[in-house]
């Protein structure tokens, strides 16, 4: 028989076995796992499978090894090779076949895409509050980033979490397997009862529901009292984030003129009067963006305004723990003086211990706190219970009061050195509060196209437009001073803010 005859009638190999056949050179390659490296068999396994992949010496349909056969090869029980596999096959390297194997993975071609060109006018509408919170996001140095709400994390003390995690995870799985309460996890909640005590505002347990976040917390109090076409006053500025959240919601948005020891009264007076508003969402003490506090007349006035009008306040004190205490400076809580009647209390720990933990809670009356846990309920279920046992732990062992009182120092350290800088540079602050992470400053040009220049260089600044609900042109930025230790941003800034003010 001829050997074209004989090949037409041999049976023709499979595609797979033609690619297992390929693969086994790669497989027989692998270099014998090392012991006491510091890197586990099973990351060695996981680590030499994705290089041989990368290089092409696996492709894409070749069949593992089976689990025995890797075993017995290289030397290691069979759990290390299932566990090296499950850990492939959950990043997307490899696909487990049922009856068949383990088989490497098809994966599909990175698709970048480039940015679209912007002109001038498209950029300028891209400039609001969606803009600010995305770019928060953007992977810059922080020390880039003086337009950003959080601290730098070299300013926070990760191995407090994370030895609260570990402390945490050693705790009985069951715990961790199944939602937690609506209301939030309860020791953390009685822990917060004790910390509202030191502030002279009396919550039980009861009238406590944990958040994710102050935002949640927020989001959950405007749904339950608001609908379209409802009025609510801000403070003018504020927290830019709060004008999306309440725009969606379809509620019309009025600014109050803050002033260095808060609200303009006679303006709240008149326009409480005339908009008959539902809440009113204010920073008494340390106010975003200009760092000011709360005078005790003041919030003696904007309470008897509350209840003449008949509206709620919504106190936001998620800087609560910057401030040194009224012991040292004047700091007055609306909550205080009114125990929670009239006044929804919000608090958090994303600006002093970690913004990826998302723990925070709202404190209100026993009826409402109830009905905001339904909503809550309805809206997410519960909160994650870890992150609220993890604030639990720091909370109640003490190692907090520790790093916060760490936290105001290094601000007390920058605050006046920035203060000086910017001063130099032709900046004007004309407000500068002794305790917070901001300051209001005046650039004395548009600070719109000042953060369109940082943004070109990289930097993110927070143009004082979007703290405003008119979101009018402004002079004004917020400037977070733990993010104003590159000299490179002040040299932009000296630069920048000169251009623009036509001092050059």
């Amino acid at each position: 028989m001829t050997n074209t005859v004989r090949a037409a009638h041999e049976p023709k190999e499979s595609d797979t076995a033609v690619r297992r056949r390929r693969s086994a050179p790669a497989l027989a390659s692998v270099a014998a796992l090392a012991r006491g490296t510091g890197e586990s068999l099973v990351e060695q396994i996981v680590h030499t499978v994705q290089v041989r992949i990368a290089d092409k010496l696996l492709r894409a349909g070749a069949r593992m090894p089976s689990i025995r056969q890797f075993a017995e090869s290289h030397g290691v029980s069979r759990f290390t090779v299932v566990e090296a596999y499950d850990r492939l096959v959950a990043q997307g390297v490899l696909e487990s076949r049922r009856g068949s194997g383990f088989f490497v993975r098809e994966l599909a071609p990175l698709q970048r895409v480039r940015p679209k060109a912007q002109t001038g006018n498209e950029r300028q509408q891209t400039l609001d509050v969606v803009w600010l919170v995305r770019n928060m996001f953007r992977q810059n140095p922080p020390e880039q980033m003086p337009g950003t709400g959080v601290l730098p994390n070299t300013w926070l003390d990760g191995d407090l979490i994370t030895n609260a995690l570990r402390a945490v995870s050693r705790q009985s799985g069951n715990l961790l397997l199944q939602y937690g309460t609506p209301q939030g996890f309860l020791p953390l909640r009685q822990q917060l009862q004790l910390k509202l005590a030191e502030l002279e505002i009396a919550a039980t347990p009861e009238q406590l529901v944990t958040t994710a976040g102050v935002t949640q917390g927020l989001d959950l109090v405007a749904r339950h009292f608001l609908q379209p076409g409802d009025t609510v006053f801000v403070d003018d500025p504020a927290w830019f984030h709060m004008f999306g959240l309440l725009f969606t919601l379809g509620a019309k948005v009025i600014g109050i003129q803050r002033m260095a020891d808060g609200p303009d009264i006679a303006q709240l007076q008149e326009l409480a009067a005339l908009h008959k508003p539902k809440l009113y969402v204010t920073n008494s003490v340390l106010h975003n963006p200009t760092s000011t506090s709360l005078s005790a007349a003041k919030a003696f006035q904007v309470l008897k305004i509350a209840e003449q009008h008949d509206f709620h306040i919504v106190e936001d004190d998620i800087y609560c723990d910057m401030h040194p205490g009224s012991a040292v400076q004047p700091a007055t809580r609306i909550a205080a003086l009114d125990q929670l009647q009239r006044v929804i209390y919000l608090g958090g720990f994303s600006k002093t211990l970690a913004a990826n933990l998302r723990v925070g809670f709202i404190a209100a009356t026993p009826e409402l706190a109830t009905r905001l846990a339904d909503r809550k309920m309805l809206a997410s279920l519960t909160t994650p219970e870890i992150g609220e046992r993890v604030v639990y732990k720091i909370l109640s062992e003490g190692h907090y009061r520790k790093h916060v009182d760490r936290l105001r120092a290094r601000l007390d350290a920058v605050r006046d050195r920035t203060v000086r800088q910017l001063e130099r540079i032709g900046m004007r602050i004309d407000i500068a509060a002794p305790a917070g992470m901001f300051l209001w400053a005046d650039a004395g040009c548009d600070t719109n196209m000042l953060a369109e220049a940082g943004m070109a260089q990289g930097i993110l600044l927070a143009p004082g437009c979007l703290f405003s609900p008119n979101q009018l042109p402004s002079t004004r930025t917020r400037i977070n001073i733990g993010a104003m230790s590159d000299p490179a941003v002040l040299k932009f800034l000296e630069r920048e803010v000169n251009r623009l003010s036509g001092k050059r």
